[in-house]
């Protein structure tokens, strides 16, 4: 893998981003969600290759940072599956293990934070409410839109579930 070249950082969430979640969202469609199960589960999360490829062309120039509303305690699991996917190294922002709050708010604390370190050139994120948001704090976004959002509801969803993984990010605080 190349050296960076650039000063500045690219900053990639994971889930949605770098890695397909939806093979665990039925976990999240029932009731109570069970948080423990979505979670165990990410370890079998497939690559999405569109993302992949972004964070291995950043590398060229640019230090990768991953952020994620995943909890702390999924570090050791988060950072093998990077590993294992052959994604570049990286620094990795998460949650504060009981953090609830909505994703934006917590992904533009870790933003702002980070931004005071290194400059940061683009934030990638598959969320609408959080790009929207990073875009109006000045930084650069851009929205990863390949993994459809008509399909990020589980198998046995109905309309009115609407997008789980949205709701578990905005307003379960979990993801």
């Amino acid at each position: 893998m190349a050296t960076p070249t650039s000063s500045g950082c690219v900053v990639l969430d994971i889930d949605g981003v770098v890695a397909d979640v939806r093979h665990r969202l039925h976990h999240l469609d029932v009731q109570p969600k069970n948080w423990d199960a979505f979670f165990a589960a990410a370890k079998n999360d497939r690559l999405l290759a569109i993302g992949a490829d972004l964070a291995n062309t950043a590398a060229l120039t640019h230090t990768i940072v991953y952020f994620t509303g995943r909890p702390e305690r999924l570090r050791a699991a988060t950072t093998k599956w990077l590993e294992s996917n052959g994604l570049p190294r990286g620094r990795l922002l998460m949650r504060r293990d009981g953090d609830r709050r909505p994703a934006v708010q917590t992904k533009l604390q870790q933003l702002r934070g980070l931004r005071a370190e290194i400059r940061v050139d683009l934030v990638v994120d598959d969320d609408p409410i959080v790009i929207d948001a990073v875009a109006a704090a000045g930084f650069e976004a851009r929205l990863a839109d390949w993994m459809p959002r008509a399909q990020r509801t589980s198998a046995t969803s109905n309309s009115r579930h609407g997008d789980v993984l949205r709701e578990a990010q905005e307003r379960d605080g979990r993801t």
